[in-house]
């Protein structure tokens, strides 16, 4: 395991703790997007479900089970403990018009056509744009809040990491996933216009705010 691995893990798992403590310190889910924490636990699913069946390393188990854990507490957060707080009305990105042509493409594109494979390819594919409604969320309304700007650069940087990976693997072990690189670098095209945004107004205090849809 090489370093830019190492360092996405801890950037993804970062990412969730800001967006779990700032959820537990307000009290409210205000900004944060259901739908899209919806995805990524749907996508921590399928992809984990060789924890039944294969051991890779301790390191790699617990990692799992703790992004697991955290989805569903995150999900509960928002729609059990502190439902009241949680926008609704502008979380409102229809999530069939991600599912349906991920699930088409995970079955016509994949390394196996068997269960737990094609679960594997749809868990890429559906990652690599479950962030959207939370995009959309900023969009509608118009400006973000801080932390949930801190949240959305270290799961950008997550992705980032990751590609940094894929290349070291490449050169150092002559390993290529395409499904996996593909996915992964349409996912961080997702978030470019966000991370000018956070170099240019958070870093340097501002609040990030975005023009409003006419």
């Amino acid at each position: 395991m090489n370093v830019f691995r190492i360092l996405g893990d801890i950037s993804h798992l970062l990412a969730i703790i800001i967006l779990l403590v700032k959820i537990h310190k307000s009290k409210s889910c205000a900004g944060i997007s259901g739908k899209s924490q919806i995805l990524f636990a749907l996508v921590f699913t399928t992809r984990y479900l060789d924890l039944f069946t294969t051991f890779i390393s301790a390191y790699n188990t617990v990692m799992k089970v703790i992004f697991l854990i955290c989805a569903y507490v995150t999900v509960y957060m928002i729609y059990g403990k502190f439902r009241k707080t949680f926008d609704s009305e502008n979380d409102s990105f229809r999530l069939e018009f991600l599912l349906v042509p991920v699930t088409g493409l995970s079955f016509l594109e994949n390394h196996s056509f068997t269960p737990l494979e094609i679960l594997w390819t749809f868990s890429i594919y559906l990652e690599s744009v479950a962030i959207l409604p939370q995009l959309f969320m900023i969009s509608k309304t118009g400006e973000a809040e801080t932390i949930t700007t801190h949240y959305l650069f270290f799961l950008g940087l997550y992705r980032a990491l990751y590609i940094a990976n894929w290349v070291w693997r490449y050169y150092t072990e002559n390993f290529y996933d395409q499904i996996a690189v593909v996915s992964g670098v349409v996912q961080t095209i997702f978030y470019c216009d966000f991370f000018y945004l956070y170099v240019t107004k958070v870093l340097k205090g501002k609040k990030l705010s975005l023009p409003m849809p006419v």
